[in-house]
């Protein structure tokens, strides 16, 4: 059995894809026990799967016995599996979570849908980080983007409708673009074979046609990532979609696709063939990052709606993971690959954080959190770790990652990066401090407040905490005392994030 465990990690999750919908009509609850106990099962999979990496190196599955390329091949790595773990986690965090929220967001009769769409949600993220094959990449690719139409469209809000067909409309052009770079590779090597493609295509690269290939590749990938400024489908898609949506797929939607990037520039082509391409790929994606940073950064500083804040702050967080990929250095790419990690904490906690406050208060206005501090407390102290590792204060995540970006900008010679990202950190600290000090230091809505001194104090009877219920405040926690952990003791993702870079740059 456990040599299936790469195949095991998307037939598990499908088949529970598939019956959950149909336990749910028995009892509504069921659906939610087997969505949670189906993603634990495949988190604790890619625990396993980890230490197998770890201990004897890439793991190659052949599906059926079909040895490759003829058949297809699962390759876990010290890559995938990096990213695997991030989708598993979030992926049971968001179905842990969802048991409460989702009973305001979204109309009963749904729930056993919403837990079958979200398992088949989970199954294309794995299945893009675990195949070997270009071609599944795109299959899974497909099976995520149709999900996430649903999951976003699913909820009660009259908008998430058109951000869900906003999301199509992009997803399928992107998807399109993708699908025809794969098309030109098998025109010219006829293989799908990752390991198999790498190997043929050097004899190619001088052709017109692998440029072509390459460049829809490229394009495709970066309108999945929502790169800055084919970003347009993102805002929307977290701003309306139900919660648990926005927290799972902010943490991972994106993730996956800068991890499809990654495989494709780094795995299927190497350095030989940038010195051969018409443009300067290093500079282009350089370019759109820097101008994603900063340009995500400032119009979430004009938001007044919590959750299209957090969106907008998802663009200039892309933006890090694509200037880490942009440096092609060792140090840049251990960046990237931290900030994948790391925005998954952060973004992750934030939009939990959110969906408790919808469901006490209803509220997604950043005026609505004052004086949540006081009412719930567990939920605004897990947003001002989050927020403060998303500004990148020493001691969280989001600063080893910025560290590591910094320190490869100086290594490549281009020092003029960290002004930027000093830029930037101090446009997220001005957004987020809105926030923090609604919670902390405004009064509540309805409150009166007389001068006192230089300050004010409200008036009001004695607050009794009204947090989240326990099912909801229990992963919104744990998430965000990991921004904590992994920013004190982050050996060990760093550690990982090493080998990974260093084979992708060898």
């Amino acid at each position: 059995m456990i040599k299936h465990l790469p195949a095991l990690l998307i037939v598990i999750p499908l088949l529970a894809a598939i019956i959950t919908p149909i336990v749910g009509r028995i009892n509504r609850v069921l659906s939610w026990y087997a969505a949670t106990i189906t993603t634990f099962i495949c988190f604790a999979i890619s625990l396993s799967l980890l230490q197998t990496v770890l201990d004897q190196g890439s793991i190659s599955y052949w599906m059926g016995g079909w040895e490759p390329p003829w058949g297809i091949e699962y390759v876990i790595d010290y890559l995938n599996i990096f990213v695997l773990l991030i989708v598993s986690f979030m992926a049971f965090v968001g179905a842990i979570f969802s048991k409460n929220n989702i009973n305001i967001e979204i109309d009963e009769d749904r729930k056993p849908i919403f837990y079958g769409v979200y398992l088949l949600f989970v199954t294309g993220l794995m299945g893009m980080a675990a195949t070997g094959d270009i071609f599944n990449i795109y299959v899974f690719l497909e099976i995520t983007s149709i999900s996430g139409y649903a999951l976003i469209a699913i909820g009660r809000k009259r908008q998430a409708l058109f951000a869900g067909f906003n999301y199509l409309v992009m997803g399928t052009i992107g998807a399109t673009f993708f699908l025809l770079g794969i098309g030109y590779l098998y025109l010219m090597t006829g293989t799908l074979n990752i390991a198999d493609l790498a190997a043929r295509l050097p004899e190619f690269y001088h052709t017109k046609a692998i440029f072509t290939a390459f460049a829809f590749l490229l394009v495709g990938l970066c309108i999945k990532l929502a790169l800055f400024p084919v970003h347009i489908w993102l805002p929307g898609a977290y701003a309306y979609a139900p919660s648990t949506i926005s927290a799972v797929m902010a943490a991972t939607a994106t993730k996956v696709a800068a991890y499809a990037l990654i495989r494709v520039m780094f795995t299927l082509f190497n350095p030989e063939f940038y010195a051969q391409v018409p443009f300067n790929i290093e500079y282009t994606l350089l370019f759109f990052s820097v101008i994603a940073i900063l340009a995500g950064s400032i119009i979430a500083l004009a938001q007044t709606d919590i959750k299209k804040m957090l969106a907008y702050s998802s663009v200039g967080q892309i933006g890090y993971i694509v200037l880490g990929i942009s440096l092609m250095s060792v140090t840049g790419m251990i960046g990237s690959l931290m900030h994948l990690l790391n925005h998954a904490m952060m973004k992750g906690a934030l939009f939990l954080v959110v969906g408790a406050v919808v469901y006490r208060t209803g509220y997604t206005s950043i005026e609505g959190f004052r004086g949540l501090g006081k009412k719930m407390p567990f939920s605004m102290a897990a947003f001002t770790i989050a927020a403060l590792s998303m500004i990148g204060v020493p001691l969280t995540v989001g600063f080893v990652s910025k560290w590591y970006l910094a320190v490869a900008s100086i290594e490549v010679g281009m020092w003029w990066l960290v002004p930027i990202i000093l830029i930037s950190s101090l446009l997220t600290a001005a957004y987020f401090w809105r926030v923090i000090d609604n919670i902390w230091f405004k009064c509540a809505p309805g409150e009166e407040t007389h001068e006192r001194g230089h300050g004010h104090d409200c008036h009001h009877a004695p607050i009794k905490s009204n947090d989240a219920p326990v099912s909801m405040l229990i992963p919104t926690v744990t998430v965000a005392v990991l921004c904590i952990v992994f920013g004190v003791f982050a050996y060990a993702p760093v550690s990982l994030a090493e080998k990974a870079a260093v084979i992708l740059l060898k």
